[in-house]
């Protein structure tokens, strides 16, 4: 079914009576309803139009790191497919969109002019964007650091925070006439924790003072980065950064499980939530990681007031919740597994994997860590806005004979979600939008293209592209402004 079918079938949908408005969720006006991407996993053309390579591209190149040794070279080609992209997102109703911009494709060494070339390429996407009426929300970084930074340090190096700056300010001149809400950095937890830690992402690092090193210049980044955006941008802009926060709920309530929880929240939420809102590393987490690294020796005069510079709302990024325990030696199988622990100062923690359904990539399906994470925000920072800025699911799709991808599970979990988003705006909390990840089925990093996010599918060989049942799912909501209660 195309969209136009589907919109012929369903005219808008409107609430016809009122029982059926009672079973209806309405989202405020002006929310804004998205899908959400990054340039290393979807563009490819990663040697055209002088783009470097990232650390993801040596990464992919290194035997055994990336599942069937799958690379981003090509991915969704979207470099060369965004019309027809931007159309798909057009026709499926979304008034935003989320993307990152590469930065080896703009400032290919790290250092320098910018490549116009690389430029023109967002903003043309942009422009396209706005024609189509949709709001473009650019990420400035989605871990595809140049391999010319990591070579001389890459995160852990000081420098690497202001090389950031010196990119945000080229890329906020170039765009900032087009583009009007700005993301920092996406994930660092991931950057630092996941590239330096355990080693499962680029670029394959396992040093732990080094990861906690590259987590303290990335809040330092974030806050050089929006500094320097302020300084080009109009005061009209917004700015944000996306964190993967992770709500963390002991295995039982006995203290040494508790112990184990409050551990992982100051290694996985508070040593970003604390700089960048508050401008403080709380004491607990500098206790827990002593041993690893030399905190007054790292954190420099003037390094947590850079960090904590002023946005104007935080993207959460959710998936599932983390479920731990003391001691017991249970991998982290939801970050991938792996030799290294990505818990600095928290090795020894295990984590359980909750009991009912689970994702393709064995994630619980827990939409109550959404309205808990958001809640918590809202709770120690009443007058920030939230926006969600990835939420999604990997499923095991496929396209029938006849051409359809019914991925009904996607439906049900982006619903359920939803729905947990709909109760935190009844409560009172400002959450300004929600971007579905992903739009398209993409490079999944370490999974290569074993598992798929999309709204949309890929067909890689041929890069033929059909919306899923959960695109249309999501279409009929978009129109509506809103979505029926849950069962």
């Amino acid at each position: 079914m195309t969209f136009v079918q589907a919109r012929q079938a369903d005219p808008s949908a409107p609430v016809a009576d009122a029982a059926a408005a009672e079973d209806f969720r309405r989202f405020p006006e002006g929310f804004l309803w998205g899908s959400a991407t990054s340039a290393y996993q979807i563009e490819g053309a990663a040697n055209e139009d002088g783009r470097s390579a990232s650390i993801w591209d040596t990464f992919c190149g290194t035997p055994g790191k990336v599942h069937r040794g799958d690379t981003g070279a090509v991915a969704a080609d979207h470099y060369h497919r965004w019309r027809e992209d931007v159309a798909l997102m057009r026709d499926m109703g979304l008034n935003a969109y989320r993307f990152s911009i590469a930065w080896p494709r703009v400032q290919p060494t790290g250092r320098g002019p910018a490549v116009e070339r690389g430029l023109d390429f967002y903003r043309r996407l942009v422009d396209d964007l706005l024609e189509a009426g949709i709001t473009p929300l650019a990420t400035l970084y989605h871990w595809d650091l140049p391999q010319d930074l990591e070579d001389i340090g890459g995160w852990p190096r000081r420098d690497t925070a202001q090389r950031f700056a010196d990119y945000a300010l080229l890329t906020g001149r170039a765009l900032g006439d087009r583009v009007s809400h700005w993301t920092t950095l996406n994930e660092p937890w991931c950057s630092a924790f996941l590239g330096y830690a355990s080693g499962v992402h680029a670029p394959g690092r396992t040093d732990a003072g080094d990861a906690l090193r590259a987590a303290h210049h990335l809040n330092l980044a974030h806050g050089l980065g929006a500094a320097a955006l302020r300084d080009v941008l109009p005061r009209t802009a917004r700015l944000s950064v996306a964190l993967n926060l992770h709500q963390v709920r002991a295995l039982t309530g006995e203290p040494e499980d508790l112990e184990a929880a409050r551990r992982i929240d100051a290694v996985g939420n508070r040593i970003f939530l604390g700089p960048m809102l508050r401008g403080a590393y709380d004491p607990d987490l500098l206790q827990d990681t002593a041993h690893l690294v030399d905190w007054d020796d790292l954190v420099r005069p003037g390094d947590l007031e850079a960090a904590a510079a002023p946005i104007d709302e935080l993207g959460i990024n959710y998936y599932t919740p983390a479920v731990v325990s003391a001691g017991g030696g249970v991998r982290d199988d939801a970050h991938g597994g792996g030799d290294h622990s990505p818990w600095p100062g928290a090795e020894d923690v295990a984590f359980h994997q909750p009991p009912g359904e689970l994702t393709a990539m064995r994630w619980s399906i827990d939409a109550t860590g959404l309205r808990d994470l958001i809640d918590r925000v809202h709770q120690d920072h009443p007058d920030l806005p939230v926006v969600i800025t990835e939420n999604g699911m990997a499923c095991e799709d496929y396209r029938s004979p006849e051409g359809e991808v019914n991925d009904t599970d996607r439906i049900a979990y982006l619903h359920q979600h939803l729905g947990a988003v709909h109760q935190a705006i009844e409560a009172g909390v400002p959450v300004s939008g929600y971007f579905a990840w992903s739009l398209l089925d993409n490079f999944e990093w370490a999974y290569g293209y074993a598992k798929r996010f999309g709204l949309v599918y890929v067909d890689f060989p041929s890069q033929c592209r059909t919306p899923k049942a959960s695109a249309h799912w999501y279409a009929r909501a978009i129109r509506r402004n809103g979505i029926d209660r849950l069962p």
